[in-house]
């Protein structure tokens, strides 16, 4: 193969021409070339999932929120007999504060369907078992809400501990519930978690309870994480909405 000098006194060799690509080689390349364009769409559609809508459910729960705040500040205070609030609660009945994950405040509104949790918010059951209120005598308060994505309310359940409090603020009053069980997994299927007497978590009379659900493993929907708590006393909200001692 014959050299060549360029202007500046060195000797280059013409290139070798590039070997060509079998059919197999080519095939390969192919597919090498699909699965980098599948793995990118896949990590685009992680992004979506896990951030994205964290952001879009976010800000629509803090719009909501501040929806249910100013019907609060126009609705006359709730009567002292124990029923439910003269306001209007389909926008949400309150709002849910659980310290230990650390979640700030979450907006309680009625259903657990996929278009309800994919606000941002805490559903309440209105089946297979309806949830009672935390303003009724008796009967369990059972609320749902995403772990991963859409808000993920309830992402830090697993820091939750037996003894934490649970409070939910209405209108009027303070709840103030107080953890006494956690069941990390069970079937999606058990709906005994949610019974009004929720016996599982080994009460056997009616009470005042609140239980927590939400799907486990993260990033999965196969199982369902359960926390039960259990009224502990009331407080009554004042003029400047101070908060109770377990959420200072």
């Amino acid at each position: 193969m014959a050299s060549t000098t360029g202007h500046d006194g060195r000797t280059s060799r013409p290139r070798p021409p590039r070997a060509k690509r079998g059919p197999v080689a080519a095939v390969f390349g192919v597919i090498g070339e699909l699965l980098i364009t599948v793995g990118l769409l896949l990590g685009l559609f992680v992004v979506y999932s896990l951030w994205w809508t964290n952001v879009t459910a976010d800000k629509e729960a803090h719009k909501q929120a501040d929806r249910v705040r100013r019907s609060w500040a126009q609705a006359p205070p709730a009567g002292q007999d124990g029923k439910a609030p003269s306001f209007n609660t389909k926008d949400g009945i309150g709002f849910l504060h659980v310290p230990s994950m650390k979640n700030g405040e979450v907006l309680i509104k009625k259903g657990t369907q996929v278009g309800v949790l994919n606000q941002g918010v805490a559903g309440y059951y209105t089946s297979p078992i309806k949830s009672a209120l935390p303003w009724d005598p008796k009967g369990n308060v059972t609320l749902a809400a995403h772990r991963d994505g859409h808000g993920a309310k309830f992402h830090n359940i697993h820091k939750v501990k037996v003894g934490d409090p649970v409070v939910v603020e209405t209108r009027d009053t303070w709840y103030v519930y107080k953890v006494y069980k956690i069941l990390p997994q069970t079937s999606k299927y058990d709906v005994n978690t949610i019974q009004q007497i929720p016996k599982e978590s080994g009460k056997t009379k009616a009470g005042r309870y609140l239980t927590l659900t939400t799907c486990t493993p993260v990033y999965t929907s196969d199982y369902r994480y359960i926390v039960w708590s259990q009224l502990v006393r009331t407080q009554k909200v004042d003029k400047d909405r101070t908060p109770p001692p377990e959420l200072r």
